[in-house]
């Protein structure tokens, strides 16, 4: 289930609550929400009892219990949303529990329907990209820093994909290194033309010894994958083939999905999404709130962290993806198959917005 679906199913259950008499309330246009807070739980939370509880009359916590019944009825908003058409995970809500002072935090099944894993394939690489421009402008400067550029081009791509307007800017004309190696590029220095034009100024932690011996991958990866706060590690680590390596680990779980599919394709039988029960399915149907979130906090790092969960979590699927032996492929097989490859198509487009390459061979 996506952050939207969830929404959706709140926002029916609050309507429910309505109809039913339990609450005297105007139905809200829409219900917001966000990872759990601290003190939180699960995989999501909301606000909306708080919202509700002035105009209903009654306190917070009241309104949290009413919502947290029917968000776990087995009859009632939970169980429509297992046969919906818009499912991301069937099973949908495992658990609501109610902090502070009414506060609904919602974990979710890890079932990945057919419905997430077929908008994946459909859209390829752009799942989790916003569809058409925003109304957002956004100017980005940095200082002459190779880390700050790197941040800058790694953070206007992901602006980009959630449909802001970018224009780049640095203090000084680029190293001609860091256009040849690491691809990078800015729309000119600071905004001459709109001198009064508020801009956003990226400034991260400077790297301690110049990245360009790593590489542009690996390069880009070492100053990308820590929060802007932290120290980036330039070390030969980076290039190691081996799983002490988060970068590897990302590129090497893509390759292995691409290899499955080359090899399903010589077994005669191709991907079909289904039901798969697998904690990658959660991941997947959160891509699209992570990339929301890295561009909302001007974060590159969000995003290389969560290609590092998806990989780990996809990994011990792969051996079961395939049949064994003289075993036929079966549906599951194809589940399993259309799993991964959604999984691998999530971990190339991430690195694609970090800038970095996701080969198919390793």
């Amino acid at each position: 289930m996506t952050p939207v679906e969830l929404s959706r199913t709140v926002l029916r259950a609050v309507r429910r609550a309505v109809d039913d008499g339990e609450l005297r309330v105007a139905v809200p246009e829409r219900v917001v929400v966000t990872a759990p807070g601290p003190g939180g739980c699960g995989d999501y939370a909301t606000n909306i009892a708080l919202q509700l509880a002035r105009p209903a009359g009654r306190p917070p916590r009241e309104v949290a219990e009413i919502l947290q019944a029917l968000l776990l009825s087995s009859d009632g908003v939970s169980s429509g949303i297992t046969h919906g058409a818009t499912d991301g995970v069937t099973g949908g809500i495992t658990d609501v529990v109610i902090t502070g002072p009414g506060f609904l935090n919602i974990s979710l099944g890890a079932t990945a329907s057919a419905a997430v894993v077929e908008e994946i394939l459909r859209r390829g690489t752009r799942y989790g990209h916003v569809n058409g421009p925003s109304a957002d402008f956004i100017p980005l400067y940095c200082p002459h820093e190779v880390r700050a550029v790197v941040v800058m081009d790694a953070l206007a791509r992901i602006l980009q994909s959630q449909g802001a307007a970018v224009r780049t800017g640095c203090e000084k004309p680029l190293d001609p290194r860091w256009v040849d190696i690491l691809g990078l590029r800015v729309d000119g220095r600071r905004m001459q033309d709109s001198p009064a034009l508020p801009y956003y100024a990226v400034r991260p932690v400077p790297a301690p010894v110049d990245p360009l011996p790593l590489g542009r991958d690996a390069a880009r990866w070492a100053l990308l994958h820590p929060a802007g706060h932290d120290w980036p590690r330039i070390t030969d680590e980076h290039l190691v083939q081996r799983e002490s390596n988060p970068l590897f680990r990302v590129r090497y779980a893509h390759a292995r999905t691409r290899a499955l599919s080359r090899n399903a394709a010589d077994l005669g039988f191709d991907a079909e999404p289904g039901d798969v029960r697998h904690d990658v399915a959660v991941l997947l149907a959160d891509h699209p709130r992570v990339l929301a979130q890295a561009a909302a906090h001007r974060a590159p790092d969000r995003l290389a962290r969560h290609l590092v969960t998806v990989a780990d979590a996809v990994l011990p699927l792969l051996p079961a993806v395939l049949p064994r032996g003289a075993e036929k492929p079966s549906a599951t097989h194809r589940a399993r198959l259309a799993l991964a490859e959604a999984a691998g198509t999530v971990l190339a487009g991430g690195l694609s917005l970090l800038g970095i390459d996701a080969p198919d061979h390793l």
